[in-house]
């Protein structure tokens, strides 16, 4: 049963606890190892790059297509309800797939195992976004709120940037050091002990009614409202961003004679991605989310364009460098617009399709960029960056058409720090 509690000054961490975030950050690591950990150990049993590519994309088709399930049974029963199976199963799938791989199973059951690991991740990142966004609405005093969110939302999305960037890095320093197997168990760990742990913490009771679920919840279709598909479209592209990134990157660094330094310059972006983040929480309320969007998506199109003609170590470097400052604020922003577009009582399951559309455009863009890197080299496998950055400026300038269109229809917007479905003043 949830907990009443009077809305008080007291800041958010004053209500989670000193020890949520760190449980929250840990939780998350394994859903940002799985694809490239499957991918690693697949490419290492078999010889195959095209077998762990395909592999390491059905974990990330298994995500998307497990996300909104997952979303919904949240919304409608709780996290703790949905996530404590979850995390044990995705645990003992995780556990089991080095001993599948090493009996060279028929290609049919690998990409089975590898699209149930996928099924069963929990995306600690989307249900922290919705457990936090719970307390600030029911436990924060209202002057305090809007603040809270914009500082939540800044350090959730820097927390995801820095859980992508380590979860490769992770990858591989024990594939290196360990064996190819160490990933994936080092995932399997993470995923028994702290998605367990966050499910059990006592802020999961956040957001839930009396039969852990909510009071009101609208219909699975009004996540289909053009409001929210540009949204999902758009992090779908920044997902393809990161994917394609990494895999040209490693195959520059290939061509360089460094590859083992390719994660190194991954990490640069990230850190930037990660600090930017963080710094969004600091701009003013009027500059509004549609404009900053458009900013950061530009800024993100310049960058990406040099590194696409970059043909030295040090042009990528300063390149990457810039890059990080366009993408990180463009997804704060993204989820910041999806927790305001949120239908009621579907928080968990917007965040948690956003979560998974970047998953699968992350594990399907790696795929297509390392088959363009061996065909066509290097050189060609750097302009996916550029087309995925591009589809978010694109989207950046649709969204403005769909928020004249709301306008213009008078469509109400759910405010996401008020528990009822009205109209709002804009906050895009």
């Amino acid at each position: 049963m949830s907990v009443s509690v009077a809305p008080d000054d007291r800041p958010v961490i004053a209500h989670t606890g000193p020890w949520y975030f760190p449980i929250a950050f840990l939780a998350r690591l394994p859903f940002a190892m799985m694809v490239v950990g499957v991918l690693t150990l697949v490419v290492s049993v078999t010889g195959s790059v095209a077998l762990g590519g395909l592999t390491s994309a059905a974990v990330g088709i298994g995500t998307v297509l497990a996300g909104p399930i997952v979303g919904d049974l949240v919304d409608r029963h709780g996290q703790r309800r949905v996530l404590v199976p979850l995390g044990l199963a995705n645990s003992a799938l995780l556990a089991s797939f080095p001993f599948v791989v090493s009996v060279l199973p028929p290609t049919w059951l690998l990409l089975l195992a590898a699209l149930l690991i996928g099924t069963s991740a929990p995306q600690a990142a989307a249900m922290s976004r919705s457990r936090l966004m719970a307390i600030i609405r029911e436990r924060l005093a209202a002057p305090r709120r809007a603040r809270a969110f914009s500082r939540t939302m800044a350090y959730e999305s820097a927390a995801d940037e820095t859980a992508f960037v380590i979860g490769p890095v992770v990858v591989g320093v024990l594939a290196s050091f360990i064996a190819p197997w160490a990933p994936i168990a080092g995932a399997a760990a993470l995923s028994f002990v702290f998605v367990t742990a966050f499910a059990l913490h006592p802020t999961a009771r956040a957001g839930v009614g009396p039969d852990d679920g909510p009071a009101e919840i609208a219909p699975a279709r009004a996540l289909l409202r053009l409001p929210v598909v540009v949204l999902v479209a758009a992090t779908f592209a920044v997902g393809a961003f990161f994917g394609a990134t990494l895999t040209s990157l490693t195959s520059f660094m290939a061509e360089q004679g460094d590859v083992d330094s390719a994660a190194l310059l991954y990490g640069i972006m990230g850190i930037g991605s990660a600090v930017l983040a963080l710094a969004v929480a600091a701009l003013p309320p009027r500059f509004a989310l549609r404009w900053r969007w458009m900013l950061f998506a530009g800024v993100l199109v310049a960058a990406t364009a040099a590194f696409t003609l970059s043909t030295t170590v040090s042009a990528v470097t300063v390149a990457l460098v810039i890059m990080g400052l366009g993408v990180g604020p463009t997804l704060v922003t993204l989820f910041s617009l999806a927790g305001a577009r949120a239908p009621l009582g579907r928080t968990a399951t917007i965040m948690t399709v956003l979560g998974s559309s970047v998953a699968l455009a992350q594990s399907l863009a790696s795929a297509v960029t390392g088959a363009i890197a061996e065909e066509l080299g290097a050189a060609a496998a750097m302009v996916l960056p550029l087309v995925a950055a591009a589809l978010v400026l694109v989207l950046a300038v649709a969204n403005l058409g769909v928020e004249r269109g709301m306008r213009r229809t008078a469509v109400p917007e759910r405010h996401p720090l008020t528990p009822s479905l009205a109209p709002t003043p804009d906050l895009g």
